[in-house]
């Protein structure tokens, strides 16, 4: 495909305005070999596409030049946007008390308030993982931020995303950014925006921000400035302090642990939280405990994919540990794993989630308990038993941390909240505390985390959930699958009936529009099938309910794998992809 005169002028405008050398020059070798390499010109037109848009998790892209790539140009006009709306915002806020402002605009009372904020300041507080340019891109933000009339705090070093979470709330900030594209392949990056509140962006405000962005003109015209702070010690101390308070203090702490953050930045914060909550040092996995952007042990460092537990499950079997944990690089997310009488296996996402749930309630934690619509319902008859409120959300934590009153809320990516009260947010270290505290107990009377889930399963019956995920190099292959299941409605799904299909593009139920199909199943199960907000991926999430009865709940979930399969390949043929 030729270059269009007006891609190449774009190009070219590009690496005129371009502040990093690294990205001008590999543009201008794009722009160079497109004149005669199709693949090349196809890349150089992609790039100049679209421009990021905030997704589930904010921006997420490969790091290249471009306006659809991420890179210093686009960090830094998407940091004057943000300041553009923030002193807007301020400009336009009554004259009332700015923290009852915050809370208002959140829904926020209660248990939703966090020990120790402070009153909403016009501070920014900034936080980058150990990925490529995540620290040039926190420096670029730090001086736009100032550049606005703002102040900004960057934090000290590489960090968990939750503990920038904290930070908000802890300093009392007006916003927070986050440089991180979690568990992402290398060359990835993102950009994550929380407002005072502690919560991730949401509609409308996404959009207002995208407004701003896009009316920044040249980089070079964008102003910046020094001075921003650096943090010091203290905001890790005071995290560290928070979680570990969220422990019973008396509670056994006979545990041993194998542990892994797959080369990204929660070693230093799990094994501080660890020995300040009382238990052994765990096991860490040497090749993988150092931050690393490559990740060099891993084809994605994604506890989810195949082979990246690999090193930790053969540490663990060397050495007859009772659990595995692991954080995905950023720390915001939990992968656990535990012998079985057939071999260590991985809980899903829906299982610790459950758990995790199960023991909140068994201590009275009140509130409302919180999950997806792709997620198990299992919780929401777990909330009704226990007397509590449930509340379902869109996927992605911007939507679950928004919910009034929230006192647990998870997702099945992994992702949990046990103290929103101090982190809006999903956060794999305070997880990883509760859930290390849970199996101590568990172990002191003889039982295990798979015991609990048979206790469970008794009285709920067995909610047992699968995925299958498709990833393409297309797009358009995603959009024509969606359209293909909307123009040939399916009566039956792995020999059960669908008994009503919701288009959640239309809304309702609460929910605002978003793209993906719900399939009801009889018996309660159900499937899912929406695009990734992440990833080129169209993803399906499938459950089916089985009751338990005089043989068991084994022979429940054997029962219940035969109809996850059946429905599985019944998908496949639906999709053809």
């Amino acid at each position: 495909m030729p270059v269009s005169r007006r891609l190449r002028s774009e190009a070219e405008q590009w690496i005129s305005d371009d502040p990093d050398p690294q990205t001008r020059q590999e543009l201008t070798a794009l722009l160079g070999a497109a004149a005669e390499d199709p693949a090349a010109a196809a890349e150089l037109a992609d790039r100049f596409a679209g421009t990021l848009a905030f997704g589930t998790a904010g921006l997420r892209a490969e790091i290249a030049a471009g306006p659809n790539r991420m890179n210093r140009s686009v960090v830094i006009k998407s940091a004057a946007g943000l300041a553009g709306y923030l002193n807007a915002a301020a400009q336009n806020a009554p004259a009332a008390d700015n923290a009852e402002n915050n809370a208002a605009r959140s829904g926020s009372e209660g248990i939703d308030a966090p020990a120790g904020r402070k009153p909403p300041s016009k501070t920014v507080v900034i936080g980058y993982d150990a990925r490529h340019k995540s620290h040039t891109f926190a420096i670029d933000t730090a001086a736009v931020i100032r550049g606005a009339g703002l102040d900004a705090v960057v934090l000290p070093r590489p960090l968990p995303t939750p503990l920038l979470a904290f930070a908000i709330g802890r300093l009392g900030c007006v916003a927070g950014v986050m440089v991180t594209a979690s568990h992402n392949p290398p060359k990835d990056n993102g950009y994550k925006v929380y407002l005072g509140d502690g919560s991730q962006i949401v509609p409308p405000v996404d959009a207002e921000i995208a407004a701003r962005i896009a009316t920044v003109g040249n980089v070079a015209d964008v102003p910046r400035a020094d001075g921003w702070t650096v943090a010091d010690e203290t905001i890790m101390e005071d995290y560290v302090t928070a979680v570990t308070q969220l422990l019973d203090a008396g509670g056994p702490r006979d545990l041993s642990l194998v542990y892994t953050p797959l080369h990204g930045v929660g070693d230093g914060t799990v094994q501080q939280a660890l020995a300040a909550a009382g238990f052994p040092s765990p096991l860490v996995v040497a090749e993988q405990a150092e931050p690393d952007p490559d990740f060099p042990t891993v084809s994605f460092p994604n506890p989810e994919e195949p082979g990246a537990m690999d090193l930790a499950l053969a540490l663990a079997r060397r050495h007859g540990a009772d659990l595995v944990v692991a954080n995905d690089p950023d720390a915001d997310r939990l992968a656990v794993a535990v012998p079985s009488l057939h071999g260590w296996r991985m809980l899903r996402g829906d299982e610790l989630g459950v758990l995790l749930a199960d023991h909140l309630l068994r201590r009275g934690v009140r509130g409302v308990y919180a999950t997806t619509i792709v997620s198990s319902s299992l919780l929401s008859r777990m909330a009704q038993a226990a007397g509590v409120q449930y509340a379902e959300t869109l996927t992605g934590f911007k939507w679950i941390g928004r919910v009034p009153g929230l006192a647990y809320g998870y997702e099945e990516a992994l992702g949990y909240c046990v103290a929103p009260w101090l982190v809006r947010d999903k956060d794999g270290v305070s997880a990883l505390l509760l859930v290390a505290e849970l199996a101590a107990e568990l172990k002191a009377t003889g039982q295990t985390l798979l015991d609990r889930l048979d206790e469970i399963a008794d009285v709920h019956g067995v909610h047992a959930t699968d995925q299958l995920s498709v990833r393409v190099d297309e797009l358009s292959l995603i959009a024509s699958a969606m359209a293909n299941l909307r123009a040939r409605p399916t009566a039956s799904l792995g020999g059960l009936s669908v008994e009503s299909v919701d288009d959640l593009s239309e809304g309702g139920a609460g929910l605002p529009p978003t793209e993906g199909l719900r399939y009801r199943l009889a018996g309660g199960g159900r499937v899912v099938v929406r695009p990734s907000g992440t990833e080129p991926k169209l993803k399906c999430y499938l459950e089916v309910v089985v009751p338990v009865d005089r043989a068991g709940a084994g022979a429940a979930r054997i029962s219940a794998a035969g109809r996850l399969d059946a429905i599985r390949a019944d998908l496949r043929t639906a999709l053809d992809l």
